[in-house]
C-alpha cells in the first residue's frame, strides 16, 4: 500500500499536494489507483485528492501539529491493512510537509518505509528515502548529512515530479514576436500579485493569460480585468496546463513547480519569489542566467515589480534572449521526474516490479551511484 501524507488548502496553497499527485499518477502505471491512499488533515485537502480519482482519508487534525495526529494512525493503518491480506510487500509512506518532526517520522516508521519530500537539505531526517528535486540542491551536502545512514537520496532536478502532460509535450518554438503571455502567481496569492503584475505589463498587442488556483482570494478582481479588457483571459483550475503554456511566448511566474513545468517545455520566463522557500530556486535561476529573475517580492515588492516591468520589456523586445533562455531551461528537467520518484518508491516495497514508463534517464551518465555507507545520491553534477 502507498500512503501519501500531504495537505493543500487555502492557507498553504496546493503545491505540496499537487506534486504528490504527480507522483501518485506515475505510480498508478504499476500498482493502479486502488493501492494508493492520500492521508490529509482536512476535508479541503482530501477533496483535491479525490477530484484526481484517489481515495483519501481525513484525519480531522491541524496540519501544523503533525505529532498530534499520530494516535489516529494506528486505527488507520489497521483498517487499510485489512485490504492488503496476502501482500508481503512493505507499506510505503510518502510525507510532504514542512511541519514534520523527527518524532513524527520515527512513529510513521512503525507502519511502513518512509520517504520524505523536502526542500532545504539542512537536517538529517530518520527516513528511508529523501527527495529534494530542486535545481540548487547540492548532492555533496546531502551525502555529508546522511553519511553512515541507510537512506536513499534522490537529489536534483531530474526528480522534479511533473504531471504526465509535460513528459512528451511538444517543446516551445520561440517566435519573433510575443503575442501571448502567461501570468501565474500561485493559488494562495493573498496580495493579488497577479493583478499588480498585469497592471504594470498590460499591452494592447499582447494577449495575457492569467492562471489562478482554487484558493486565490482575489478571483473576482481578476475577472473584472477580463470584463474590461479584450486581451485578458482569466483561468481557474486549468486541467491542460501544458497546452496553455505551449501557446504562450513568455511567462511571468512565482517560484515553485511552475518554473520546472515551463522549463520542461522551454517557455521563456521571468520569475520572482514571494516566500522564503522559493528564494533558493529563483535566485539560482538568476545566477545561472537560466531565465529572468525579478527579485524577492516578500522582501521588496516595489523593487521586484519595477524589475519585472523592465525585464518584461527586454524579453518582449528580444527573440534572441528568449531563445537563449529556452535552451538553458530545457537543461534543467526532461519532465520524467515523477516516474523516477515512483520507481524509487516501488523499490522501497521490496518488490521493484517493471520499470515505470518515463523513469529512465535521457542524458548521458545520469544514474544513481553509491556514495558509500549505504547512501545513494543522484550523480548529476551541474555545469
Amino acid at each position: 500500500m502507498f500512503l501519501i501524507r500531504a495537505d493543500g488548502n487555502s492557507k498553504i496553497g496546493a503545491g505540496h499536494l499537487m506534486r504528490c499527485l504527480a507522483v501518485a499518477e506515475a505510480l498508478t502505471l504499476s500498482v493502479g489507483r486502488e493501492r494508493i491512499c492520500f492521508i490529509c488533515a482536512d476535508e479541503e485537502s482530501g477533496a483535491l485528492a479525490a477530484e484526481h480519482g484517489f481515495e483519501s482519508r481525513i484525519l480531522g487534525t491541524d496540519y501544523q501539529d503533525m505529532e498530534a495526529e499520530l494516535p489516529a494512525w494506528g486505527a488507520l493503518a489497521e483498517s487499510l491493512a485489512e485490504r492488503e491480506v496476502g501482500q508481503t510487500e512493505f507499506n510505503v509512506i510518502l510525507a510532504d510537509s514542512y511541519q514534520v518532526t523527527d518524532a513524527y517520522l520515527t512513529a510513521l516508521g512503525r507502519y511502513g518505509r518512509v520517504a520524505l519530500m523536502e526542500d532545504f537539505g539542512t537536517h538529517c531526517y530518520p527516513v528511508d528515502c529523501v527527495i529534494n528535486y530542486n535545481a540548487p540542491a547540492e548532492p555533496e551536502q546531502y551525502r555529508k548529512l546522511y553519511q553512515g545512514k541507510r537512506t536513499r537520496l534522490l537529489i536534483g532536478s531530474r526528480y522534479v515530479p511533473l504531471r504526465g502532460q509535460f513528459l512528451n509535450h511538444q517543446v516551445c518554438q520561440v517566435r519573433e514576436a510575443v503575442r501571448n503571455v502567461l501570468i501565474t502567481t500561485g493559488g494562495g496569492d493573498s496580495e493579488n500579485i497577479a493583478g499588480r503584475i498585469l497592471e504594470r505589463t498590460l499591452r494592447e498587442n499582447i494577449c495575457f493569460h492569467v492562471v489562478t488556483g482554487r484558493f486565490h482570494p482575489h478571483f473576482r478582481e481578476l475577472k473584472a480585468w477580463e470584463q474590461q479588457c479584450d486581451n485578458v483571459r482569466i483561468y481557474h483550475d486549468v486541467k491542460d496546463m501544458a497546452g496553455l503554456m505551449g501557446k504562450c511566448d513568455l511567462a511571468l511566474t512565482a517560484g515553485g513547480s511552475t518554473i520546472y513545468e515551463l522549463s520542461a517545455l522551454g517557455i521563456p520566463f521571468i520569475c520572482f519569489s514571494y516566500a522564503e522557500n522559493q528564494e533558493a530556486l529563483t535566485a539560482y535561476i538568476g545566477e545561472q542566467k537560466v531565465a529572468g529573475f525579478a527579485g524577492a517580492w516578500h522582501k521588496d515588492a516595489a523593487e521586484t515589480l519595477n524589475r519585472m516591468e523592465k525585464l518584461f520589456a527586454e524579453f518582449v523586445g528580444s527573440a534572441e534572449l528568449r531563445r537563449d533562455c529556452s535552451t538553458r531551461e530545457r537543461g534543467m528537467t526532461d519532465g520524467a521526474g515523477s516516474g523516477r520518484v515512483a520507481q524509487a518508491l516501488m523499490e522501497l516495497t521490496g518488490n521493484e516490479g517493471e520499470a515505470i514508463s518515463g523513469s529512465g534517464c535521457q542524458r548521458n551518465n545520469c544514474h544513481l551511484k553509491s556514495a558509500g555507507e549505504g547512501v545513494w545520491i543522484d550523480c548529476i553534477k551541474r555545469g
